[in-house]
């Protein structure tokens, strides 16, 4: 997880991705972060957190075991999202588009995103498909 340097100012309105995403692809990124770094990573309170937690772990796409004053997070990967337009996307999917590796993370931000129908078949090329 980046410091909070790293982390980019809080902002105001609406975004793309929900806190409820944010926690959990946080805790993808480190199983064992404690719910202050999660809070701090996410903008969030630590309360904030500790509900979204506890929403996930209720809807069975989170649970966690404790060692000492230290908690582990499992995640579900295989738990469907909840909502019926994302009917059949799994929680793997949704954090493949929000866990990146940190060397993953520069490339992404360094280079523009590309053109929808730039190149239709690139994804195709070397494996025989049109």
């Amino acid at each position: 997880m980046p410091c909070m340097a790293e982390v980019p100012e809080a902002h105001s309105g609406w975004t793309f991705v929900t806190n409820h995403a944010r926690v959990l692809a946080a805790i993808a990124d480190n199983p064992n972060a404690r719910i202050r770094d999660i809070a701090a990573h996410c903008r969030l309170t630590e309360r904030a957190v500790q509900r979204i937690i506890s929403d996930l772990e209720q809807d069975g796409y989170l649970s966690h075991t404790r060692d000492g004053r230290t908690n582990t997070y499992r995640i579900e990967p295989e738990k469907v999202l909840r909502h019926p337009a994302e009917a059949g996307l799994t929680v793997a999917a949704l954090l493949s588009l929000l866990v990146q590796d940190e060397t993953d993370r520069g490339r992404a931000t360094s280079h523009p995103a590309p053109r929808p129908g730039a190149d239709a078949h690139a994804g195709a090329r070397g494996t025989g498909e049109q």
